[in-house]
């Protein structure tokens, strides 16, 4: 039978008890993590955030209604223990950092039964994710996701600290906002009062954010929720949170000092991390060239090679039509894996499919110097020997080529180089290769809708010697943004913001809006340009990513408290669900039967 608190008082956390408190009479509550009954004594080892602690039930020390209470406790129950600290009576337990003491219990208080969870709350569980999800309150209690929840907690503490004396003002912009329908869907609101129209909620601050600047601020962040309508993955959530920040007459290399300060703090103080400053940079074309990512993993090697004029006018169609498409073929040497067999290979054909590849070439060099390969029957003996060459080829090596459009191969190739690198070991999750990405292209043609659309958002300045070509060649306009990734990700990115209102015209101009159009979705910002507004840039981090990469976890669920699963749902609250009627009828909503919608 569960029992109030009685005026007890909680004294320590369970590793708050050390040595030094040997001899004294403490309160320690938590949950039962597991009871052994040795017939005259009982041990519990107690749990709480902090970690935890053993407790000794011995019949002539509390009592007799106090040990048969003890040996009514299961797993789960939660308790309050009060008693005396001494060394351990038993083996000294290296694993834990009370393992050398323990507390011989003088009262014990059951403040809660449990039921026998579902799944063992111990760390390692093998249980299905979605099973623990939908038992998120009980998952949560295993201490190696309490250990990422309380770091993501000590990063959010140690950004607030270091924006401040960096002279940063935390400001919060709106949840609800106006829907500018560019780039990825919004989730609605209805609103109640005004019949048939929605807010939005914000796929990030970035217009609030420029205002704020306008509005002579100066040094703005925010620790902000944004939401998107986007299809998950394993890195991805509908709802997530951003480390985001603005700052006035500034240009690139300010933005990048700022946030390099901020990274070597976090991972300094936070997981012990010494980041090598300054950073390295790399243009987003030298990335998409060498690793085929504009986030590369920079932990191994395995960098494309261009092969496109050694095979431009060889007889093997592949290579030769897809140079004549405009194409490229490129290729990646796979160390030490020439007898790589067949089915690996044809696993390794399937997965470039994945990434829109028609298919996936391929030599094996034998440790006797011989070749066997996918297409050398096409090929003259001087041209694969140039291949070879080319590629760096050296006995017992795999090469690996995609011949198609330069975005297909750059996808393909870079995919590949990193499920190579995952099947092979050769990344270490501990070794932290920061990039900055600089000089992505300003806009990307969209076949979808036939015209240029903004790559990262229709704000972002071109690099000034670009904007001659704004009108004339836009596919060659470079812009004023940068990424920083790690292994693989990218954690943060930004750009320096159109500040003059020509340029801005222009750039709404060349992604096919018209004067209206852009007043329509973006007026109240345009409008407040017109009133003096200051050379501006700014950057925004995934919080959520940055926290998986330093916790060295891949799933991005491990990190947030409540998390969503692949479909957008959540399986403990069974959201998203139906509301009623009234509440429909309310906002002036029907909802329609989805199988009735004509496609």
């Amino acid at each position: 039978m569960a029992e109030s608190m009685k005026g007890l008082h909680r004294t320590h956390r369970a590793t708050e008890v050390s040595n030094a408190n040997i001899g004294q009479t403490v309160t320690v509550m938590g949950w039962v993590q597991k009871r052994r009954n040795l017939g005259s004594l009982i041990f519990v080892d107690l749990r709480d955030r902090s970690g935890i602690l053993q407790i000794v039930f011995d019949e002539p020390v509390i009592g007799t209604e106090g040990f048969e209470k003890a040996e009514t406790l299961r797993s789960e129950f939660v308790i309050a223990v009060t008693g005396k600290v001494t060394k351990r009576s038993g083996a000294v337990n290296t694993n834990l950092k009370t393992g050398d003491i323990e507390i011989v219990a003088e009262s014990l208080t059951v403040l809660a039964e449990a039921l026998t969870p579902p799944f063992p709350v111990e760390d390692g569980v093998q249980t299905r994710e979605e099973l623990r999800l939908k038992y998120r309150y009980l998952d949560l209690r295993r201490p190696e996701l309490q250990k990422i929840i309380m770091m993501r907690s000590k990063v959010t503490t140690l950004v607030r600290q270091a924006m401040t004396e960096m002279g940063f003002l935390e400001i919060e912009t709106p949840m609800l906002c106006k829907s500018t329908p560019e780039g990825a869907r919004d989730y609605l609101v209805p609103s109640r009062i005004h019949p048939g129209m929605f807010y939005a909620l914000p796929q990030s601050p970035q217009i609030f954010k420029q205002l704020l600047m306008c509005s002579g601020f100066d040094r703005y962040f925010q620790i902000a929720r944004c939401f998107r309508d986007e299809d998950l993955r394993a890195d991805r959530q509908p709802e997530f949170t951003q480390i985001d920040m603005e700052l006035s007459f500034v240009d690139i290399d300010d933005v990048i000092e700022v946030n390099e300060k901020l990274l070597a703090r976090l991972f300094k103080e936070v997981i012990g991390v010494d980041i090598a400053l300054p950073i390295p940079r790399m243009s987003w074309t030298e990335a998409m060239n060498r690793y085929g990512s504009d986030k590369p993993d920079t932990r191994f090697g395995m960098e494309l090679v261009n092969i496109t004029d050694i095979v431009k006018d060889c007889d093997f169609v592949v290579f030769k039509g897809a140079v004549e498409n405009g194409g490229t073929v490129r290729g990646i040497n796979v160390k030490g894996q020439g007898a790589m067999p067949r089915k690996k290979i044809d696993a390794l054909v399937d997965f470039a499919k994945g990434y829109g590849a028609k298919g996936l070439a391929y030599i094996c060099i034998g440790e006797d110097g011989t070749l066997k390969s996918s297409f050398a029957k096409f090929m003259k003996e001087e041209e694969m020997a140039a291949i070879v060459k080319a590629m760096g080829g050296e006995n017992g090596d795999l090469l690996l080529f995609a011949a198609d459009k330069n975005k297909i191969v750059w996808n393909v190739l870079g995919a590949l180089r990193c499920e190579m690198a995952k099947q092979l070991g050769l990344t270490d999750p501990s070794d932290y290769k920061f990039l900055w990405i600089t000089e992505f292209p300003q806009f990307e043609w969209s076949e979808e809708e036939e015209r240029w659309v903004a790559m990262h958002h229709p704000f972002t300045m071109p690099m000034d010697e670009d904007l001659q070509y704004l009108e004339s060649d836009p596919g060659r306009v470079r812009a004023k943004a940068y990424d920083i990734t790690l292994n693989g990700y990218e954690i943060g990115g930004g750009s320096v913001r159109i500040h003059q209102s020509d340029v801005q015209e222009r750039m709404f101009e060349a992604l096919g809006f018209t004067p209206e159009a852009a007043q329509e979705r973006f007026g109240f910002l345009i409008n407040a340009f017109k009133y003096g507004v200051p050379p501006h840039a700014g950057l925004a981090y995934g919080l959520d990513r940055l926290i998986m990469l330093m916790a060295q976890t891949d799933n991005i669920r491990d990190v947030i408290a409540f998390p969503k699963v692949k479909d957008a749902s959540d399986l403990m609250s069974e959201a998203p669900n139906v509301v009623d009627d009234k509440q429909l009828s309310e906002l002036f909503i029907a909802t329609v039967n989805p199988e009735t919608v004509e496609e």
